[in-house]
């Protein structure tokens, strides 16, 4: 027996009795894909993709060309680039929307609770815009399921539910909109009306816990309400990382699971992926058309997840989002004094493709782009660099020269060219990471943990 496995066989009882380690946790260290030191790893991070599969953005429809293939490129980018495929991919974190339709007017459980819908004649600027479509389940939801089937056995992954991937969007009876156009303001739910989100049952269906997706994974370690809320474990950077995906305005349930999982895994880094959680202007404050919270108090905005979750849990140390349309970030420090990280990556709005493509006005899409985070774990202090990439023209934002040109105007009109290509490509330093996990032993441990188990397969 060699010195590692002398120190091996030392310290695992002890590591595990104090880690708590979980049998799950040594499964998917047994079938880690990849077991090299590399100090770098990349996470992938899918934004809203609902336009790619809108039924509307298809040949069938009308459409110049077929939409849905952009989404097919963005899983293929990462199943060529996952480490299992030799690249350095460890984790996908998709951030909700993958669709763009409800298949029902309400929900059974919204009617349970005594809510009703307006029809499109009562509000004709939200109800006429998200009218259910049998096409959902149809078009939409099998485009994105044959998407992710891409990925799936390459590395462990999440999907979080965004509003659009509700069963329904219906506008609210008790927020009666204008009915003039002259009147109608887009921030003023007096105005416009209120969409209240309800059911998964189209999401379940297609990522839900019982799906072939995550069913019997080893990585996916724990879920909550069908799905809507999970967490999975992965490796990068000779660590083991949990990651907690949450439902839209997760509610007082969802938090509590979430809350139980963090102290399961006690002192892994934890980065958590809602759908709604900053705003364009780095506000952590709801769309005001789109607000579950003032809709269902069940449910908390983000302000309130902070409050009542992220904060209160040290290991968070990262929190990502979509729903508003573009990029910010922001960084406060949780009630112990460590930093959080949180980050809005969102391009759902981007429509040059369109043009380019024989549509007589823009259209918007998404144009490919996504977000790669390059963490680098060496060294004293590890950093993470977010990038912004499209799968669709094959370039990172800082190499594409019209890239200012085609968006800054739309997105971030009173920037300059650098202060934008700054949003998209920065490098965050973690400057007490060691300080806060290091202890913990995942790290120091986990290669050598890792490769004492490869060796005795």
């Amino acid at each position: 027996m060699n010195l590692r496995r002398i120190i091996v066989a030392a310290v695992l009882p002890a590591l595990a009795a104090l880690l708590v380690l979980p049998a799950s946790a040594l499964a998917v260290t047994r079938n880690c894909p990849s077991f090299d030191s590399s100090h770098r790893f990349t996470m992938a991070v899918i934004p809203d993709t609902q336009n790619y599969v809108d039924y509307t953005h298809q040949t069938a429809q009308g459409f110049p060309f077929d939409a849905y293939p952009m989404l097919d490129q963005q899983l293929q980018f990462v199943a060529s680039h996952a480490r299992s495929s030799g690249g350095d991919i460890a984790f996908v974190s998709a951030v909700g929307d993958v669709w763009q339709h409800g298949s029902v007017w309400i929900d059974p459980a919204s009617v349970a609770k005594g809510y009703n819908y307006l029809t499109a004649a009562q509000s004709p600027w939200l109800s006429s815009v998200f009218t259910p479509t049998p096409f959902t389940q149809s078009v939409e939801m099998p485009y994105s399921q044959a998407a992710y089937k891409l990925i799936a056995g390459k590395l462990p992954f999440s999907v979080v539910p965004g509003n659009h991937d509700y069963d329904s969007q219906y506008s609210d009876s008790r927020w009666v909109p204008t009915l003039d156009p002259t009147k109608l303001n887009t921030s003023d739910p007096k105005s416009i009306g209120m969409l209240h989100i309800g059911g998964l049952t189209n999401f379940d269906s297609v990522f839900g816990s019982g799906s072939s997706f995550f069913k019997g994974k080893p990585w996916y370690v724990a879920s909550f309400d069908g799905g809507a809320d999970s967490a999975q474990l992965f490796y990068g950077g000779g660590r083991v990382f949990l990651h907690i995906g949450l439902e839209m305005d997760a509610t007082n349930e969802a938090l509590a699971w979430a809350s139980h999982v963090v102290a399961r895994f006690h002192g892994l880094p934890t980065i958590v992926t809602t759908h709604d959680f900053l705003n364009t202007d780095a506000t952590r404050t709801p769309n005001p058309m789109v607000d579950p919270q003032a809709c269902d108090p069940d449910h908390n905005d983000s302000q309130a997840v902070w409050d009542k979750f992220i904060a209160r849990h040290d290991q968070i140390f990262m929190v990502l989002c979509g729903h508003e349309h573009g990029e910010a970030f922001r960084v406060d420090d949780n009630v112990y004094g460590h930093p959080v990280y949180q980050i809005l990556a969102d391009y759902q709005d981007r429509a040059h493709v369109s043009t380019e493509r024989g549509c007589a006005k823009p259209v918007a899409l998404g144009d490919g782009w996504m977000r790669l985070m390059q963490f680098d774990m060496a060294g004293r202090t590890p950093t993470v660099h977010v990038r912004t990439y499209s799968t669709y023209y094959g370039a990172y934002s800082t190499d594409l020269p019209q890239y200012c040109s085609w968006y800054k105007a739309s997105e971030a009109p009173t920037l300059t060219d650098a202060q934008y290509l700054a949003k998209g490509d920065f490098t965050i330093q973690l400057t007490d990471f060691r300080q806060r996990f290091d202890d913990h032993g995942w790290g120091f441990f986990g290669r050598e943990l890792r490769l004492a188990m490869a060796e005795a397969r």
